[in-house]
């Protein structure tokens, strides 16, 4: 699988990463305020996308990134796998552990059915917006 590097922002690591068409994840990365991190996700998150999902979200749990919540902007997920699942399952306990909170913004059906079908739902502080998302106390 290829690597493509697109600054979609200023950020470096806003990055685009895969091969072909099909099997692509983008990975967008903000800092709205001090502590705060959102990461919108978009594409496909399955078994060839997850660890690139994995890396971005672990690499805010630094403890020297001084980071006290991540939000994940998922309404861009055009395919949710059980791998995807997983995935959120490991960074939710990470972020238990780092002391960081983690909070998903996401009214996608395609998104919110495999969490509900997995009985995952509880497990998550969902918001429909991710202004809601970082407002939310």
């Amino acid at each position: 699988m290829s690597e493509t590097r697109e600054n979609l922002q200023a950020d470096p690591s806003s990055i685009r990463r895969g091969g072909d068409a099909d099997d692509q994840i983008t990975l967008s990365t903000t800092r709205p305020a001090d502590g705060q991190v959102v990461i919108e996700v978009g594409g496909e998150v399955d078994m060839l996308t997850s660890p690139q999902l994995r890396f971005a979200v672990l690499d805010q749990f630094e403890p020297d990134a001084g980071v006290e919540l991540v939000v994940l902007d998922l309404d861009g997920v055009t395919f949710l796998g059980t791998s995807g699942l997983a995935v959120l399952i490991e960074v939710r306990e990470a972020a238990h552990t780092a002391g960081v909170e983690l909070r998903l913004a996401c009214t996608a059906r395609r998104v919110l059915r495999p969490l509900t079908i997995a009985g995952l739902i509880p497990l998550f502080d969902i918001h429909d917006t991710v202004e809601r998302a970082l407002a939310a106390t």
